[in-house]
């Protein structure tokens, strides 16, 4: 990738943007110069800045999701950031759902509302995952199996979109000082460390981005490693020409 600052002048648009993560993904980006931020969440929030525009968009309802789409004419970079994480056991089924529905098909869905916008400007989609895709956290197993499926929608996204122009980087992170890890005793990274980390691993073109310093240990046996190139081997499966052409 070039060495341009990848968000000047560049409109992004990014879920769960009120607090956490995403709040400091939106200063990050701002900080980087874009030129609009859609900053979208479930509820309304105030930001000083002119170039934010708030976007009411929940994850977890299609009908949303496409309201919201049809609100970006154009766009660059869409993070999916927003996510459902709760602690549980494994025995309630729908605790498992709401988290596939929210961290998983919420994020494909709005990544496909979104298309032809990405595709118009060959943009980018940064799916926010966690190091849980590789080893469950069996305080929140649902929450780890979420990501596991994240990681693979990256994975297929980044082999399909890629004939339309699109490149999909997946973030694998480790515990940010956030709501949901509150009650982990556990080492944890600034937000606003994470989002900066986030933005160099766009700008650097990383496939996926290790933004923090339990990650970054896994980054470069990743990198080089037997399941990066198995990827690389699968999707030189897919004809180009069935995922050249646009559906319809």
């Amino acid at each position: 990738m070039a060495t341009e600052n990848v968000l000047e002048g560049r409109t992004v648009l990014i879920t769960g943007a009120r607090r956490g993560l995403g709040r400091a993904l939106v200063e990050e980006a701002l900080h980087r110069g874009a030129s609009r931020v859609y900053a979208a969440t479930r509820t309304p929030f105030d930001h000083p800045d002119a170039r934010v525009i708030r976007l009411i968009l929940d994850v977890a309802d299609r009908s949303s999701i496409e309201r919201s789409g049809a609100q970006v004419p154009e766009l660059d970079i869409l993070i999916n950031n927003a996510a459902v994480g709760r602690y549980d056991d494994l025995t309630d089924l729908g605790v498992l759902e709401d988290h596939l529905q929210a961290n998983v098909l919420g994020p494909l869905t709005l990544t496909n509302a979104l298309l032809q916008a990405l595709s118009a400007r060959r943009g980018a989609v940064v799916n926010l995952g966690s190091l849980s895709a590789f080893a469950n956290l069996p305080v929140m197993p649902s929450y780890s199996i979420s990501k596991a499926a994240l990681l693979s929608l990256s994975q297929a996204q980044r082999a399909l979109l890629a004939q339309r122009g699109i490149r999909v980087h997946a973030v694998l992170a480790g515990p940010m000082d956030t709501d949901m890890t509150r009650e982990l005793a556990i080492p944890k990274t600034a937000p606003s460390l994470v989002a900066t980390a986030v933005f160099d691993g766009v700008q650097r073109g990383d496939e996926e981005i290790f933004p923090d310093p339990v990650s970054v240990q896994f980054e470069a046996s990743w990198n080089s490693g037997p399941l990066k190139a198995f990827e690389r081997a699968n999707a030189t499966l897919l004809p180009a020409a069935d995922y050249a052409t646009p559906r319809g």
